[in-house]
């Protein structure tokens, strides 16, 4: 499995959580694209292992763990997407989608765990070439 195809999974667990919200009118490019830069990286690399880096520094290793494995996935609520995050990316990740910070906490609820899990297996995330694999994934997204 690719990047894109990661970040496209997430973009439809982003509307699926949303549903009636208003996301299903959102482009599923304009969502994607929004989760990239939402994400961990510089540029339009995006850093799946850096976000579990921060995970498990910000006292969720337990959640990431859940995420990594090929068992159910732990929920997360707003704290700890703020804590993943930052209140101020994700604003903006709301702000770029046209919705209101709300709802694209419960959107974000759905679509970061099912991208970590679809990114990894076996607790790792070897799915996409483990780090040196999601380092090397420069521009896949937007065609760069």
């Amino acid at each position: 499995m690719n990047l894109d195809q990661i970040v496209k999974i997430g973009a439809e667990a982003f509307q699926s959580s949303i549903g009636q919200q208003g996301a299903s009118s959102l482009p599923l490019d304009h969502i994607m694209a929004a989760l990239a830069r939402l994400m961990p990286g510089a540029g339009d690399n995006i850093d799946l292992a850096g976000l579990i880096d921060q995970m498990k520094s910000g006292g969720l290793a337990a959640m990431a763990q859940s995420w990594l494995g090929d068992g159910g996935n732990a929920g997360i609520d707003a704290a700890g997407l703020a804590s993943m995050f930052g209140s101020d990316k994700i604003g903006a990740f709301a702000s770029q989608l046209g919705l209101d910070q709300d709802t694209a906490l419960e959107g974000l609820k759905g679509a970061v765990p099912e991208m970590v899990d679809k990114a990894s297996s076996g607790g790792t995330l070897d799915a996409l070439g483990g780090i040196s694999g999601l380092a090397g994934m420069a521009g896949s997204l937007f065609g760069k």
